[in-house]
């Protein structure tokens, strides 16, 4: 363990292994002050935005003109591509929480809705829009209603969000199991769903969000 400080403003104590990464003004990130940290060994480009508080872990990578929201978590070795915006508490999962043999990858123009969870290696293509409350893991299927098609992570094979595609949270209905089938209990699993791609309506909603920057 060891004391890290900057005066009487910023001090925490942590493993001397993971120090704190030190962003001056020669790195161009606005970092704003409210308990953000950014682990050594993560790259972050110029232009992006980072509101407090935020944590981006040892090995992420956070491409140019990306915002990090308040209470947004990049886990470790996560990659973030460009103009990515991770809203508030959404949580991208790393390579050690929970522990993965992939990073999840969020490609570029891609929008994460407040309060979404992707993990175990999920990836999700370009200009893609994750509703808020939308979790997405390896185990989860992601039902299309467009396409009429079922996305699924396979054995070497992680889950893949199609490019443009508008997902939002869904349920659909239990139909094993003994309980299910006799007792009527009308039971539901939460699961992901496509209901439509990108298109004029969904790019107006995405533009007042480049205001914020």
């Amino acid at each position: 363990m060891q004391e890290m400080s900057d005066g009487d403003v910023f001090s925490f104590v942590d493993k001397d292994t993971f120090p704190a990464r030190r962003v001056t003004l020669a790195d161009r990130i606005r970092l704003v002050p409210g308990g953000s940290t950014i682990r050594e060994g993560a790259y972050v480009a110029p232009s992006v935005i980072c509101m407090p508080p935020m944590f981006i872990n040892v090995g992420a990578y956070v491409g140019e003109g990306s915002m990090i929201d308040s209470h947004a978590l990049v886990g470790s070795c996560a990659q973030i591509g460009k103009r990515v915006h991770l809203s508030a508490a959404a949580q991208i999962g790393g390579v050690l929480e929970p522990i993965n043999a992939a990073p999840v990858i969020i490609e570029d123009d891609v929008l994460v809705g407040g309060n979404c969870g992707v993990y175990e290696g999920t990836l999700v293509g370009a200009r893609a829009v994750l509703g808020a409350g939308t979790i997405l893991t390896r185990s989860t299927p992601l039902y299309d209603l467009v396409r009429g098609e079922v996305h699924r992570a396979s054995k070497d094979r992680p889950l893949r969000v199609p490019e443009n595609a508008v997902v939002v949270p869904g349920s659909r209905a239990v139909t094993k199991g003994k309980s299910a089938v006799t007792d009527n209990w009308n039971l539901s699993l939460y699961t992901p769903v496509i209901v439509k791609y990108r298109d004029q309506k969904t790019e107006r909603g995405i533009e007042l969000e480049d205001w914020l920057r």
